[in-house]
């Protein structure tokens, strides 16, 4: 497969998509692609009127990043097909936003099933934070509240672990609540075979045929059960966690 899971789309004080703008152009060019198929359907914009407005000023500002770069954008909600446009596109490309409300309009469309099959038969994959969580088997780490029920937590399972994109270290100041390890020490005593990456921003993952990489400017942290945390620095092959 070829993926590009990036952990968030901007950092403070950049202009939106900036910090892996040159990761993105490299992954196009290597796959020659001039369009790919967005899934906006994690974005919820607050000043929106509807869902399609929300969708629509997605698409128009990932669209014009693309742009930039080469590369046509098309998004699923545009189409009264949208399960054609997915098995027609040359790549596919899923936004960040809530990961819930994502995959509940994947499951209700009818597209989990066939973005999976799509892209574990080649075609390149995009996806940065809700895009990166549904990589996973499951959407049990994402970071965000379940503002609606979908119709289960499984995902494409395009890879056999965990992630948590934007993991950080500690809580803010003042914060008496859990820390994001703490969470996710959780989830590994109730799932116990399965690991789970800590992607802190900045940072992606990047899989092309038999490489799989972790690149960026800070280490990926790396959660199993009855294990201590550890790190993996930028640059290293992370192929041990498709094991």
């Amino acid at each position: 497969m070829n993926l590009l899971l990036i952990s968030n789309s901007t950092m403070a004080g950049e202009e939106y998509l900036l910090w892996p703008r040159k990761h993105i152009e490299n992954f196009l060019r290597q796959h020659n692609l001039s369009e790919v198929c967005f899934v906006p359907f994690a974005g919820i914009s607050l000043s929106s009127k509807s869902m399609k407005d929300s969708y629509d000023v997605y698409a128009e500002r990932v669209g014009a990043v693309f742009h930039s770069l080469g590369a046509k954008l098309v998004s699923v909600h545009t189409t009264n097909d949208p399960v054609q446009r997915v098995k027609d596109a040359q790549a596919v490309v899923v936004g960040g936003g809530n990961t819930f409300h994502l995959v509940y309009q994947l499951q209700t469309l009818g597209l989990m099933d066939v973005i999976r099959e799509k892209v574990k038969s080649g075609t390149p994959y995009i996806g940065w934070s809700a895009g990166s969580n549904i990589a996973c088997p499951s959407l049990m780490t994402t970071n965000d509240m379940p503002i609606i029920e979908p119709l289960s937590f499984q995902t494409l399972g395009l890879i056999p672990f965990q992630m948590n994109p934007h993991y950080l270290d500690a809580n803010p100041a003042g914060h008496g609540g859990e820390t994001r390890q703490q969470r996710i020490e959780e989830f590994l005593i109730v799932n116990q075979k399965t690991k789970v990456a800590g992607l802190r921003e900045g940072c992606l993952l990047w899989m092309q045929e038999e490489q799989f990489k972790i690149i960026g400017s800070k280490p990926l942290r790396v959660f199993e059960y009855n294990k201590e945390p550890y790190e993996i620095e930028p640059g290293s092959d992370v192929s041990f966690l498709l094991e």
